[in-house]
């Protein structure tokens, strides 16, 4: 009998273990099984005295307002492929700051249905997979998956206002979240590597509200602030931090140049078909004329190749002499004995990207100078139409090279939030979403069952 009792000890403790409920009294446990056959545990329990009649909002011990005579039930996670449910008693508490609310237990959240350690693990999940998958490897339905992320946020980072403290350099951006021109607004801390805010839409009403969030004094903290050339973003820098250093990403200016090389390119092509075309035509007139006819050919092969290397030169344009492959350095000179308007542009969006790189601010001034020149004097409208862009621009990417100051952070983060989105297969509640980057894209360990407090961070 006394090495029955002491089996029977070491058995709950196991179990009190592999479920995470040491603060608890477990009554008693049974198996029961469904008519497909799956195997279910039900433990009976109940809070120990220490941990029981207390306010799920502030958490402290108040008088027991009431009792319920139903037994609530909470899913766990599973216990070696068995299905594990617990079930306990509820009572209300009345507490003097919050009023009358349900008592919390220590093995779940104020209002969850499912214990700690399941929530946490299926936000890890759906985080590292996706909620689809997730939800069926727990076996729950995929809401279930988003309301565990939310939960998981607010308990992990309960004043998310706390990440607006010491902001110096931050970058804004917008990205596209679901088709028809859906965006959604992010603002990075660049120091941190991490989300400090985001909120559906682009405009200067969106971040309006962030700006307003913050108080004088965590808006006088912030130095620069990084982004590409929106109007709405300086609209708001000008009205909340007109002391802030406004950064134009290089990244963006130099897509601006490659833009307008490409506008360049589709022009030069149709000029090129056109007299493909012209030729082709000229040739079926003078088939009957053999010597004509062999002259006729070979400008149709001519003009067909020359067509053909400006159709297929979009990535040979875009590139940097030094990366070239051979092929592309041929067709690069192709471009430059045959079209040189084209190559003109080339050399004018060259200019443009190394004054980029320069570190002297003077130096990077008077190229600058020099581009607007070339730029303005080219013969080239979308290029005059630029020069006067990075004009408007110039203080701004002045700034941006004295700072040093890239949006690549914020980029690679909107690109993470992207692939958050492919892989939950969309949103239906745009909170989800929200609370997915928040947590995602931050520095926020999420703890895993027994990991000894140590936590993962979201790949």
């Amino acid at each position: 009998k006394h090495n029955k009792e002491k089996e029977m000890v070491s058995a709950v403790t196991l179990l009190k273990k592999s479920l995470s409920v040491n603060d608890s009294v477990i009554d008693s446990l049974n198996f029961s099984e469904d008519e497909y056959g799956v195997t279910s545990l039900h433990v009976y329990l109940h809070p120990r005295k220490s941990h029981s009649n207390r306010c799920p909002v502030c958490g402290k011990r108040c008088p027991v307002y009431d009792r319920s005579l139903v037994y609530h039930k909470w899913r766990g996670l599973d216990l070696g492929g068995i299905m594990v449910e617990l079930f306990s008693h509820t009572q209300r508490v009345c507490c003097k700051e919050h009023g009358i609310k349900t008592a919390s237990v220590p093995w779940s959240y104020p209002g969850s249905r499912f214990t700690k350690d399941f929530d946490m693990t299926a936000t890890f999940l759906a985080m590292s997979i996706n909620k689809k998958v997730t939800a069926e490897y727990l076996r729950c339905d995929w809401h279930t998956i988003m309301r565990c992320i939310s939960r998981a946020r607010s308990v992990l980072e309960p004043d998310i206002k706390k990440r607006y403290d010491g902001l110096v350099n931050i970058g804004i951006d917008e990205t596209s979240y679901r088709k028809g021109h859906n965006y959604v607004t992010t603002v990075v801390n660049h120091d941190t590597n991490s989300i400090v805010w985001c909120a559906p839409g682009h405009s200067t009403e969106v971040l309006s509200k962030f700006f307003e969030e913050l108080s004088d004094e965590q808006r006088k903290s912030i130095q620069s602030v990084s982004g590409d050339g929106a109007k709405w973003i300086d609209a708001c820098i000008e009205k909340y931090i007109p002391h802030a250093k406004r950064c134009v990403d290089a990244f963006h200016v130099v897509t601006w140049a490659t833009a307008c090389l490409d506008e360049l390119r589709k022009e030069a092509w149709r000029d090129a078909y056109a007299d493909f075309k012209d030729k082709a035509k000229e040739l079926k007139r003078k088939k009957g004329k053999p010597k004509k006819s062999d002259c006729a050919s070979k400008k149709l092969n001519e003009a067909k190749i020359k067509a053909t290397e400006i159709k297929t030169s979009t990535y040979t344009l875009g590139k940097a002499p030094e990366n070239l492959t051979k092929n592309q350095a041929a067709k690069l000179e192709m471009i430059a004995n045959t079209n040189p308007k084209l190559f003109r542009g080339y050399k004018l969006k060259e200019q443009l990207r190394l004054a980029l790189k320069l570190s002297d601010i003077k130096d990077a001034k008077a190229e600058l100078k020099s581009f607007f020149w070339r730029a303005t004097h080219s013969r080239i409208q979308v290029f005059k139409e630029l020069a006067h862009k990075i004009r408007r621009h110039e203080e701004h990417i002045l700034n941006t090279i004295e700072t040093k100051l890239s949006n690549a952070r914020v980029e690679s983060i909107n690109n993470k939030i992207k692939l958050f989105i492919r892989k939950a297969y969309g949103f239906r509640n745009i909170q989800n979403m929200l609370d997915m980057i928040l947590l995602g894209c931050s520095n926020i360990l999420i703890p895993l069952p027994n990991r000894g407090g140590k936590g993962l961070k979201v790949a």
